[in-house]
C-alpha cells in the first residue's frame, strides 16, 4: 500500500500569520493534532500540540534572584512567585502570537508513492506522529499514525 491510499487529502492548514488562538481553536473544533502552515501556497511548517503545550512550560525557581542565608527560608516562596508573574505574562502574550513563531522546521515530508512502511519508518525515526506529503514541491495531503493503522486494517469505517 502507498501513502497516496492512506492519506487525508487536501488537509486543513493555516498561513504563518495566524495567531496561536486562531489555530488552536481550529485545531480544537477540527479534531485534529497538527497543522501543516504555508506562506501562500508553500509549505513552511508544522505545528503541532506539543508545539503549542510546550510554551506553557515554566522553569524551575528562577535564578535571578538571590538573597543572604538568613533570609533563604523565604527565598523559595518568592523566586516561585516571580515565576508566576513571567508564566502570567506569557499566557496573557501566548494567544496573540504568531503560529510562524513556535511551528517546526523544516517539514519532514514524504510522496504520495512511497509506500507506508517508509512513512511508518520515518514517523518512528523522528519521533513524530504526522507526515506532510508533498508532490513536486505542493502540499497534497497529511499522514498520521492513526492513517497507517486504519488503513493496514482495512479502511476507515463510515
Amino acid at each position: 500500500m502507498i501513502v497516496r491510499d492512506a492519506m487525508t487529502r487536501d488537509p486543513v492548514t493555516c498561513q504563518g500569520g495566524d495567531s496561536i488562538a486562531d489555530v488552536a481553536g481550529i485545531m480544537r473544533s477540527r479534531k485534529i493534532g497538527g497543522i501543516p502552515i504555508l506562506e501562500g501556497d508553500t509549505l513552511v511548517g508544522i505545528v503541532t500540540e506539543t508545539d503549542i503545550i510546550r510554551l506553557l512550560m515554566t522553569k524551575g525557581p528562577s535564578d535571578d534572584l538571590w538573597l543572604p542565608s538568613p533570609l533563604e527560608i523565604i527565598e523559595l516562596p518568592v523566586r516561585e512567585f516571580i515565576n508566576w508573574e513571567h508564566t502570567k505574562k506569557a499566557l496573557t502574550d501566548i494567544r496573540q502570537m504568531k503560529i510562524a513563531d513556535i511551528m517546526s522546521r523544516p517539514v519532514i515530508t514524504i510522496s504520495p508513492y512511497d509506500d507506508i512502511e517508509t512513512a511508518a519508518q520515518r514517523m518512528l525515526e523522528k519521533k513524530i506522529d504526522r507526515l506532510c506529503v508533498t508532490e513536486q514541491n505542493r502540499l497534497v495531503g497529511i499522514i498520521t499514525r492513526e492513517d497507517i493503522v486504519w488503513s493496514l486494517a482495512g479502511g476507515k469505517e463510515g
